[in-house]
């Protein structure tokens, strides 16, 4: 299974494809959606409007998005720490640097270490102490490569984890694959507020 290879990272253009929507079309009730995200990476500084106001063309998907996204991230079985690893993997499998940058900061509130998040970024999964965690890691990486998880990895690591967490893995990955082609296809330029993350380039 491919770990380290070097892989595209994206935006490499100079202007974003589509101009995001601006913020003040947010209307109330989207806001109080995404008051509810947990801790404050997602919030203030790190509040991602390039790709919610590129996603915003299209008001009337918008919303329903918005409060399932949320939703599932105080619902999930999986731990916030754990759906984090999960993004940050997705983030540099899709060479997503939108997406690593937003997530990093949100990583190390809920516990990831620096040496975890490079680990994440090599797919160094044996460096994790916790077998959950290696497991949704791998997992990832099937679901990503191989748009499936083989019958080995299955009997391994899936079948021992609750039926639930599987069906919300499957879940995380299929919402930041969303994220991560978004990004990429549309070419979402990062905030300036985050110029000080470091990109998936300085980690290659």
């Amino acid at each position: 299974m491919p770990t380290d290879e070097p892989r595209p990272i994206h935006p490499t253009e100079p202007q974003p494809r589509i101009l995001p929507r601006d913020m003040a079309e947010m209307r109330d009730e989207w806001l109080q959606i995404l008051a509810r995200i947990p801790g404050d990476g997602l919030k203030g500084k790190g509040f991602p409007r390039n790709v919610l106001g590129s996603i915003m063309h299209n008001p009337a998907t918008f919303g329903p998005f918005l409060d399932y996204w949320v939703t599932c991230k105080s619902k999930m079985g999986l731990t916030v720490r754990e759906q984090e690893l999960v993004i940050l993997r997705m983030a540099r499998l899709y060479g997503s640097d939108y997406v690593w940058k937003h997530h990093v900061p949100v990583a190390t509130e809920f516990g990831v270490s620096c040496e975890e998040v490079a680990a994440v970024s090599e797919g160094a999964h044996e460096r994790f102490a916790s077998s959950r965690e290696k497991a949704l890691l791998l997992l990832t990486d099937e679901l990503v490569e191989q748009r499936s998880v083989s019958p080995q990895t299955w009997a391994h690591h899936a079948s021992p984890l609750p039926a639930g967490d599987v069906v919300d893995l499957i879940a995380l990955v299929s919402q930041y694959t969303f994220f991560a082609l978004m990004n990429n296809v549309l070419q979402v330029p990062v905030e300036d507020a985050l110029a000080d993350v470091p990109g998936l380039a300085e980690l290659v």
